[in-house]
């Protein structure tokens, strides 16, 4: 960029830190971010002077910037992050970051339960991910398909179609959905993984161009969120003298973003795919391997509700909740879905007359 362009963004930068501020309830969180806006400001009148441009030059916000001013006044930065972020505004992390129960004393101390880094090496360390995650996404992964191609199996078989006809539908249906899937996903993770790419390098930029301005700014961060801030710049300083680590916990830490929670396109478009067809799977099995004396629709039925009984026992792990309860509620659920789906299929099957 030139610097031209720097001026124009740390002036944008500056003025949509005051919509955040004026329109954030919380006094220790509208000061940070005024203090983020007289920085940019700051830096903003380094860019001019290195441009040349005359000190009476007015900004003019962008269209996008006024949008997203209004968006901030209507349901509060705190559900704006991602738009935010992508803007790159600063200090975001104090959404995510437990809150304080009290302002600090002058002596340093934190406040009880705030988990706040007291040295570098505790910097970034509350931000590990964890298999908990994946795993709950599989599960509701795997609750889709069985529930949506259930429901389809269910409707087709109660338009009173032949049974290859309900296997052939419900393969399709397997594989459309599983391939959405998939393709939403990976489209979903490689945005993600775009936009921090993106911010990471505009930071990388920043941090070798102004490192003191960037400690700066880490440190009223971490004073909105808890720590004295002569402990915050001391601590902010040691971080920007080991540029690698501090590129990672600036990216937490300011922009909000975590790259461990950034995978593999690929992977998670695979992983998608995988979890949906495994549990679109099992509504087609009894129409696979036929069982005697047993039709393939009332063992479709059957399987399907022990399918849906053993991902509400799984969920529970999640919620906390009884595990029997949620079990019977997720049975209710999908069985209200293809008992809809059965009726809405028999009536048409009617109404086109069919058998």
């Amino acid at each position: 960029m030139t610097d031209v362009d720097n001026w124009y963004h740390e002036k944008e930068s500056a003025w949509l830190y005051l919509q955040v501020a004026a329109a954030e309830p919380d006094p220790r969180k509208s000061r940070l971010f005024l203090q983020l806006a007289a920085t940019a400001e700051h830096q903003a009148a380094k860019w001019m002077v290195a441009s040349g441009q005359s000190p009476d030059r007015i900004f003019i916000p962008t269209t996008r910037a006024r949008i997203v001013a209004r968006l901030i006044r209507r349901f509060g930065p705190r559900s704006l992050r991602p738009v935010l972020t992508a803007m790159k505004l600063r200090g975001l992390s104090i959404y995510s970051a437990p809150a304080a129960t009290s302002v600090p004393p002058a002596g340093g101390n934190q406040p009880a339960g705030h988990a706040m880094p007291t040295s570098l090496s505790e910097v970034g360390a509350r931000h590990r991910s964890s298999l908990g995650g994946n795993l709950r996404a599989s599960v509701f992964g795997v609750n889709d398909g069985l529930v949506s191609n259930a429901s389809l199996v269910l409707g087709v078989a109660g338009a009173g179609a032949a049974n290859p006809y309900v296997l052939m539908t419900g393969a399709a249906g397997l594989l459309a959905g599983a391939l959405s899937m998939a393709a939403g996903e990976y489209v979903s993770v490689r945005t993600q993984r775009e936009m921090y790419e993106y911010q990471i390098a505009l930071e990388r930029d920043e941090v070798a161009e102004y490192p003191e301005e960037e400690a700066e700014e880490l440190a009223l961060i971490y004073e909105a969120r808890g720590v004295a801030i002569e402990q915050a710049r001391e601590l902010s300083r040691d971080l920007l003298s080991r540029p690698e680590q501090a590129l990672d916990v600036l990216a937490r830490e300011e922009l909000g973003l975590n790259p461990d929670d950034l995978g593999s396109p690929w992977q998670a478009a695979t992983s998608s795919f995988l979890a949906f067809a495994g549990g679109a799977a099992i509504p087609l099995l009894p129409f696979v391997v036929h069982v005697p004396a047993v039709s393939p629709l009332t063992a479709t039925i059957a399987l399907t509700c022990v399918a849906l009984f053993a991902v509400g026992m799984v969920l529970s792990l999640f919620t906390g909740r009884d595990a029997f309860r949620g079990a019977f509620r997720m049975v209710l659920i999908g069985g209200g879905a293809g008992l809809v789906s059965f009726l809405v299929g028999k009536a048409l099957g009617v109404a086109i007359g069919g058998p």
